[in-house]
């Protein structure tokens, strides 16, 4: 384990980090909390499955919104409403969301890839 110990320290870094910038919040901790040893991953299986299912909605929505000719506006009420529970009907709106969701998966996979290197923790922490 002191092998790993700073390998450890860079993820609590990360995570912290994660935390501080608005991209996990407390839902993720109770994603944490549901961990045991038969479902040591959970959180990063729960999140992986959120960003590839969410990655094919943002392209659906983008494929939508580029198709020439009147919104189908149920379509898109559709698809917002499976991504982020909620609907909208701008672009404007669609593209925050595409950059928000951008931004946690860039930042999310590589505390993960991280997190896989050291092996499950012994208990999740809180942040700070």
């Amino acid at each position: 384990m002191e092998a790993n110990k700073p390998l450890r320290q860079q993820i609590a870094s990360m995570r912290q980090s994660l935390f501080d910038e608005g991209i996990l919040d407390n839902h993720y901790m109770q994603l944490e909390n549901l961990e045991d040893n038969d479902n040591p991953n959970f959180a990063e299986e729960v999140m992986s499955l959120y960003c590839r299912d969410s990655t094919k909605i943002i392209a659906s929505l983008h494929q939508a919104l580029e198709k020439p000719g009147p919104l189908d506006v149920n379509k898109l009420d559709k698809l917002l409403h499976q991504l982020k529970g909620g609907s909208a009907r701008t672009k404007s709106m669609f593209q925050q969301l595409q950059k928000e969701h951008d931004t946690l998966r860039a930042r999310i996979e590589p505390y993960f890839q991280l997190l896989r290197q050291v092996g499950p923790c012994e208990t999740a922490q809180r942040p700070k």
